[in-house]
């Protein structure tokens, strides 16, 4: 466990996004963060896919065996607002997070900035200074989501070693699988960022689930969203015509390394939750469990996770830019 913290104030910004506009997205995103800022929050979370949407409801004009042309161009603009790394909106983010002096993790859809035509469902994390610390690419994306996302691999799975703690997470489902989480645990995280798409009332059980397996504090954060927020003239709006009003009733929590909340879950509202974070919990909690240490029984399990690229053109350009605006961004400081 890190040495080097005691006590952080933590918040989740449950919001929504301006529906497929990035831009103001991310105005929106400064400006939440601003307010967490100052309500004394060092670290910041967003949901999964809030720049520049989580797509919920929209089917892209696709059926097994046929897509159509309007579904096609509801794809192209949902890939025109996403995320390239590094690019001028990268810029913003980090500019977000350096002048409000927090760690700044959201989620977000990137855009291979190789091919252009493939997305990804993306976590990017920022440090207080704005230097963007690295991502996380959904190792599965999820039934309907397979259709506008690629998969990640092994080579994003960053645990951040910080003033603050440990911080890392996955997103959504994947905490669905056993030994991605287990990846998590090995790096040793200690602030478990847990964004998500799932605002069932199931879903809290896997928080408070991943807090007492993990021993961590865990910040489960999702979007709230309804009809009314999608665009007038977005193209597919016929696919929510039986969906409720609320698409997304939210769901966000914090959750203690003994599985007691600290915060949430909040439902049927915007709202940014916070609460006082303290290191000694994560030590009282692995007492008597540690998933890596007392309780591993490495003597009988073993374990290993292949962080090589497997797309190697794409993710070693993608690894190339990402230290190139981590040292443009400390040549700026």
């Amino acid at each position: 466990m890190s040495e080097r913290w005691t006590d952080v104030r933590v918040a989740v910004v449950q919001a929504a996004p301006v529906v497929m506009e990035r831009e103001a997205t991310i105005e929106k995103v400064a400006q939440l963060t601003r307010e967490a800022a100052a309500n004394g929050a060092r670290l910041v979370l967003f949901p999964e896919a809030f720049v520049p949407a989580y797509p919920r409801g929209l089917s892209f004009g696709v059926v097994v065996g046929g897509r159509t042309d309007a579904g096609r161009r509801t794809w192209a603009r949902y890939n025109a607002n996403a995320i390239e790394v590094p690019s001028a909106a990268t810029d913003a983010l980090g500019r977000a997070a350096r002048e409000s002096g927090v760690y700044l993790a959201i989620g977000v859809i990137e855009r291979d900035r190789v091919s252009g035509g493939t997305l990804y469902c993306t976590l990017l994390t920022f440090g207080p200074d704005g230097r963007l610390l690295g991502k996380h690419r959904k190792l599965k994306p999820t039934a309907g989501e397979r259709l506008i996302w690629g998969e990640g691999d092994g080579s994003t799975l960053p645990v951040f070693d910080t003033e603050i703690g440990k911080i890392g997470g996955l997103i959504c489902w994947e905490n669905y699988m056993p030994l991605a989480r287990m990846a998590m645990y090995r790096k040793g995280v200690e602030l478990y960022l847990a964004p998500t798409a799932d605002a069932r009332e199931t879903w809290q059980a896997t928080l408070q689930h991943i807090a007492l397996e993990g021993r961590c504090f865990v910040l489960g954060c999702n979007q709230y969203v309804t009809k009314a927020m999608y665009p007038a003239d977005l193209e597919g709006l016929e696919d929510l015509a039986d969906a409720p009003d609320e698409l997304c009733r939210g769901g966000s929590a914090i959750i203690s390394p003994l599985g007691a909340y600290l915060a949430g879950p909040l439902y049927g509202a915007e709202g940014i939750l916070y609460a006082d974070l303290s290191s000694s919990a994560i030590a009282e909690g692995k007492f008597d469990f540690d998933v890596i240490g007392h309780y591993a029984r490495n003597d009988i399990f073993s374990f290993a996770v292949n962080e090589a690229p497997q797309t190697s053109a794409t993710d070693i350009r993608d690894a190339e830019a990402v230290r190139d605006v981590q040292e443009e961004t400390l040549h700026l400081r």
